[in-house]
């Protein structure tokens, strides 16, 4: 632009030749000149401060960066603590649904169980402790009286003796 100005100049100054366009071709020369100047001045301090301006926006953005990954990182242990207290939380119930469940099966197969007879686990152990008790009281009876088990032996005594009743066929127990 400042090389237009001054041919312009140069070409009004030839052409008038007049001492007055000589003096302000000098005067837009001057002026041209001294924008050319400033914006030589303005470049440099651009590029001076321009990389100090660089340093400071990298710094600035490795501030914003290590905040952000403060309050990331802080956000994810948060969400972290909630899922896995919410886990926890859903696996108490689960675990509750479970035993009441569980309580429900034993509950309806200890009565399909009973409608069909079969002893339960308390009467098969009230019916040891009877047999027991009566195993010790025939073991006394046989161990006070020897000489009546010899005499039972004999054919007569046999004859005397009650039949023993029919067997029934062993039945499978299941504990509960």
């Amino acid at each position: 632009m400042v090389k237009k100005l001054k041919q312009m100049a140069d070409k009004q100054a030839a052409a008038s030749g007049k001492l007055f366009d000589s003096a302000l071709a000098g005067q837009v020369k001057e002026s041209a000149h001294q924008i050319w100047l400033a914006g030589m001045g303005a470049f440099a301090r651009a590029q001076a401060e321009g990389t100090k301006v660089f340093e400071t926006l990298v710094q600035e953005g490795t501030s914003l960066q290590k905040k952000t990954q403060s309050a990331a990182e802080g956000k994810i242990s948060e969400v972290t603590s909630k899922m896995t207290n919410m886990a926890g939380d859903v696996q108490a119930k689960a675990g509750q649904h479970w035993d009441k469940l569980e309580g429900i099966f034993e509950e309806r197969t200890s009565k399909a169980m009973h409608k069909l007879g079969v002893p339960s686990a308390k009467d098969v152990a009230a019916m040891v402790a009877r047999i027991d008790a009566l195993s010790a009281q025939v073991a006394k009876l046989t161990k006070a009286s020897p000489a009546k088990a010899a005499t039972a032996k004999t054919p007569s005594a046999k004859a005397a003796r009650p039949k023993p009743a029919a067997k029934r066929p062993a039945r499978k127990t299941t504990a509960g």
